[in-house]
């Protein structure tokens, strides 16, 4: 009986506890935003005291108004003029490029980060695991024989982290469920389970 009411307990407290953990981070890291401004202004100095959360509203009000100005020309004028600045400074260019290209992929409306889950021979032939189609190389593509896709197989519970393979298209099984359902099912290590659709899979060929 203690056994059960101490799980029980732990299935609310646990979830409660990473959440309200994620979103101290969260708040935490944005809160840093104030360290911009001068030492006079910093709520602290006038407010005799650190209000966590101010610092979150000052960070999403700057994105906002980032965006607000760099939705017509003349914002879109300066961004090209900032990254031509960039573009000409070596090891800036690399890092900006490579992190802006991975930004607008996944954060663009018509962008596709994951085209498509699939299902993956990994780690040994016997074995299945999720993974999502991305883009295939084409000097990659044009030397190897046959058709291949470029798959991402992310690591559980953190889906941020993986492995990028190029695997035989034949070799892959299409999964008809939403890239958001496979993150829940990695993220939660399988216990997270969205609602059963008739047909949950289908082997290629047939987009």
């Amino acid at each position: 009986m203690l056994k059960r009411y101490f799980i029980t307990g732990l299935l609310i407290w646990v979830p409660l506890g990473i959440t309200v953990w994620v979103l101290n981070l969260l708040i935490g890291t944005m809160d840093q935003s104030l360290l911009l401004l001068p030492q006079k202004i910093r709520p602290e100095h006038w407010l005799g005291m650190s209000v966590p959360g101010l610092g979150t509203i000052l960070t999403i009000g700057v994105i906002l108004l980032t965006g607000m100005l760099t939705a017509n020309i003349v914002g879109q004028r300066l961004i090209r003029f900032w990254e031509s600045v960039l573009a000409r400074i070596p090891v800036v260019k690399s890092i900006y490029y490579s992190v802006k290209q991975v930004s607008d992929t996944l954060f663009s409306g018509s962008g596709e980060a994951f085209r498509k889950v699939l299902l993956v021979h990994y780690p040994h032939p016997d074995a299945w695991s999720l993974a999502f189609q991305t883009n295939l190389p084409r000097d990659v593509g044009s030397r190897l024989e046959g058709e291949y896709v470029g798959v991402f197989i992310p690591t559980t519970p953190s889906p941020v982290n993986g492995f990028y393979f190029f695997v035989k298209k034949s070799e892959t099984i299409e999964v008809d469920i939403s890239v958001d359902d496979a993150l829940k099912y990695i993220i939660s290590m399988g216990v997270v389970m969205p609602a059963d659709k008739e047909s949950p899979v289908r082997v290629y060929p047939g987009d």
